[in-house]
């Protein structure tokens, strides 16, 4: 056994599943929307309440550790995304990091921002407000067409225009389970000639912390992801990665005393030249001492590219017994390369109605509206015996012809 499958044997163990309290109840496929939290996440969240609350909310000696451990955060994911803590911002969530990019960029009547065919409707609102109050234009190019063997770097090429100003795509789609060749879109979009530089956002949801990623040498301009879903941490805790070269013309948007800089007497002497440039005020600290935690927790299974590895084994062996089950169609013709696997039901009943039948015998999974499927997730400690439950569930739900 190599060290790498003994490592990733250990992270499939009870010993270590137990550090996840919540897969002893159920069969979990949904990291997707929300991770199972660490145990030591929780006790993380616990422990820095008390110590908030023994030693005074607002004191001096509680302020001060407020900040170490954010710094130590800022530390932790730079690490786990291989860039820097001066190009990170906290923020809650993707959404949140998106915002800060899209209305922070001094947009003018008639740019034109692309995006791809399978951006979340959460991001898709924000950019139609910034039609309605700038007057750009926004296109989108058909990249979910992609998933089987066409090139979604020609179709973002042929798509450019002579005023796009920015490209917004996702690293991972969220409905599909494609990943993107996110290095060589950035290239194509540096290398063309047109009005203004083209600059790429990144929706990056269901890449950190399921991916490898190496911000450093993907040279993205913006990079906005959470901490709740493959990184398992508690809701509320993100963050955004703004490439150095790009900071100085993002503007802040929602502004605060987190941002700024203080002279002697206490006086706003300017804006800081960090990510913390773009945070706003007080935050649900305990919560980051629990994406922290559920960091460590990670970390002491393997690092990122092993636990990729892992995540891609458990997603193909999920794809490969979906294959074998007549009435299911694979979305993806080929083995995943993450840890999404869509599939169709071939089934008089709804999507929605397998979905509510299978969660009420404890297999945890989601739909997906368009393409109209159902979203399975595998993380790296998903466990073999949990792949094989759901597909002996669902050949048995098939044969049966009938679902309760």
């Amino acid at each position: 056994m190599t060290e790498f499958d003994l490592a990733m044997s250990l992270s499939q163990s009870p010993e270590f599943r137990q550090k996840f309290p919540g897969v002893n109840n159920k069969v979990y496929f949904n990291y997707g929307g929300q991770g199972i939290l660490p145990r030591a996440s929780l006790d993380a969240i616990l422990s820095t309440y008390q110590f908030l609350e023994e030693h005074g909310p607002f004191s001096i000696q509680a302020n001060a550790w407020i900040q170490e451990k954010t710094a130590l955060l800022r530390q932790d994911l730079a690490k786990e995304l291989g860039t820097t803590t001066e190009t990170l911002t906290i923020t809650d969530n993707v959404t949140a990091g998106c915002n800060i990019v899209l209305w922070g960029l001094d947009w003018q009547a008639g740019d034109h921002l692309l995006m791809t065919d399978c951006e979340h409707p959460g991001v898709i609102a924000i950019i139609e407000a910034l039609v309605d109050r700038f007057g750009i234009t926004y296109s989108t190019c058909p990249i979910a067409a992609t998933l089987n063997g066409s090139d979604p770097t020609q179709v973002i090429r042929e798509h450019l225009t002579p005023k796009t100003r920015l490209v917004l795509v996702s690293h991972l789609l969220w409905n599909t389970g494609q990943v993107l060749p996110l290095k060589e879109i950035i290239e194509v979009c540096r290398q063309y000639s047109g009005e203004y530089p083209v600059q790429v956002l990144v929706d990056a949801a269901q890449s950190a912390g399921s991916l490898a990623v190496n911000l450093s040498e993907l040279d993205v301009d913006y990079y906005a992801f959470t901490g709740h879903k493959w990184f398992c941490g508690p809701s509320g805790v993100g963050g955004l990665y703004v490439n150095p070269l790009r900071s100085p013309e993002l503007r802040p948007t929602y502004v605060g005393w987190r941002g700024i800089t203080y002279g002697k007497q206490g006086e706003m002497t300017g804006w800081k030249t960090d990510g913390s440039r773009f945070e706003i005020a007080t935050s649900a600290y305990p919560q980051f001492e629990g994406l922290r935690a559920a960091i460590a927790v990670h970390q002491s299974a393997g690092n990122s590219q092993e636990r990729y590895q892992k995540i891609c084994q458990n997603s193909v062996h999920l794809w490969e017994g979906l294959n074998q089950i007549p009435e299911i169609n694979c979305l993806k013709k080929t083995p995943p390369e993450a840890g999404l696997v869509s599939f169709e039901v071939k089934s008089d009943f709804s999507h929605h109605i397998w979905v509510q039948s299978l969660e009420k015998e404890g297999f945890f999974l989601r739909t997906i509206a368009s393409p109209n499927c159902i979203r399975a997730c595998c993380h790296y400690f998903t466990s073999p015996q949990e792949i094989d439950e759901l597909l002996t569930k669902i050949v048995e739900k098939s044969q049966k012809g009938t679902i309760h």
